[in-house]
């Protein structure tokens, strides 16, 4: 079976526009979460958001292609290209095409350009409606345009799957490689439903805080939790199968070695309340990763971590299930989206960029906003201040809308 890593990283988020500042103001414990400034909200119950900030399509894409591409098309782009000028890797030269694939999902596509052109169809008729509706508007087109732009010609599965869609890209690409379909795929995913019907639908639904003081509004594993903030931007990974990386000097970040893909069958928005596919995604994960003693491993679990009053305490029980509970204990665990906000689709690459950095470093980034304990979620979320600590095996969860649940896991490499 052949082992797969980690030699690229690309990042768009409401933290940071690129893997430095990203991590900087992760580890800094930096709030990402604001007023909302993309429209006007004052007629929304939900007035937050993690926006991204000071985002300049034109440093990675031609202004001719800006207006055929919805924002979250533009945002993979940008964390495609910097993930891919990060590897080194370039098809015909270093890669066959044919064996350089894309694994990029969105949870909701171009939600924007569907809000606005529905705008024009009811406004001023069929005439009026772009010709670029439909391939700016599919979940799938980020995946194509990408694969354009770096002549990957290798398999292209664009993954949607709510929440949990770019762990499931990420998991999926893991497999491919590892099963011999490619060497390398370009892997993770991207949002930008920041808008007056994304913010609606998701408020409507009671998935939202309605809190707008943006340093008390997303409280994961806080007992004060009340609904998620929504989140934008992309998050890219390189997986590379190890011996071609090997052979052409590449970078190294960290190697995958486990995954673990399964549903709860349940209920299309809340999670099982046993966290049973939860569990079993967990099991999965550590099962192929071949970790024969956990309690010799220093663990770091990017936790899925909504700061909703049922994720939360669900997620909790699942680690303490798959981990077993002295272990649990042991943990370290964060949730991330405390400084992003829940960037939807693209949160789990994101995420697995997270743990893949605290491998690298040495460093924990923390859960922000935590100050009042719940029982029901009694783990070491890192409060507040990052730590660090030499984690060996790190764990990156997204269980999203529909009862989808997917873990991946991360290890240094050994020669």
């Amino acid at each position: 079976m052949k082992r797969l890593v980690v030699t690229g990283i690309g990042v768009i988020s409401p933290v940071g526009n690129d893997i430095d500042s990203f991590w900087n103001n992760l580890t800094a414990g930096k709030n990402g979460v604001g007023m909302i400034t993309r429209f006007d909200a004052a007629d929304q119950k939900v007035k937050v958001a993690g926006e991204v900030k000071d985002f300049d399509p034109l440093q990675y894409i031609e202004k001719s292609q800006v207006r055929k591409m919805d924002l979250f098309t533009q945002y993979a782009m940008a964390a495609a290209t910097q993930a891919m000028q990060d590897s080194g890797l370039k098809s015909g030269e270093n890669i066959e095409a044919e064996r350089l694939g894309v694994y990029v999902g969105s949870g909701c596509g171009g939600i924007n350009t569907i809000s606005d052109q529905c705008f024009k169809f009811f406004e001023s008729g069929p005439r009026h409606v772009s010709p670029f509706l439909i391939p700016m508007m599919i979940g799938n087109i980020a995946g194509g345009n990408i694969a354009i732009r770096y002549d990957a010609e290798g398999p292209n599965l664009p993954v949607v799957t709510a929440c949990a869609t770019s762990t499931n890209a990420i998991g999926e690409a893991f497999r491919a490689v590892r099963y011999g379909y490619a060497d390398a795929i370009i892997a993770g995913g991207a949002e930008a439903a920041v808008n007056p019907v994304g913010v609606a639908g998701f408020a409507n639904c009671k998935a939202l805080t309605t809190c707008e003081d943006p340093e008390q509004a997303c409280t994961p594993f806080d007992k004060r939790r009340s609904g998620f903030v929504m989140g934008e931007g992309a998050g890219i990974l390189i997986l590379e199968e190890y011996e071609h990386a090997k052979a052409r000097g590449a970078k190294i970040y960290a190697e995958i070695v486990g995954y673990g893909n399964t549903c709860d069958a349940h209920h299309i928005t809340a999670p099982h309340p046993e966290a049973k596919g939860a569990i079993r995604a967990f099991q999965l994960a550590l099962e192929e990763a071949g970790i024969e003693n956990l309690e010799n491993e220093v663990i770091y679990i990017n936790a899925h971590g909504t700061s909703t009053p049922l994720n939360d305490k669900t997620e909790t029980l699942a680690i303490k299930s798959a981990l077993g509970e002295e272990i649990a204990r042991k943990a370290y665990i964060s949730s991330t989206k405390s400084m992003t906000g829940h960037m939807l689709g693209a949160a789990g690459a994101v995420e697995a960029i997270a743990s893949v950095m605290t491998l690298q470093t040495g460093v924990i980034a923390p859960t922000i906003h935590y100050e009042q304990p719940d029982e029901d979620c009694d783990l070491n979320y890192v409060p507040n201040k990052a730590v660090q600590a030499p984690v060996t095996l790190a764990l990156s969860d997204s269980l999203g809308f529909g009862g989808h649940n997917g873990v991946v896991a991360f290890i240094k490499v050994k020669e």
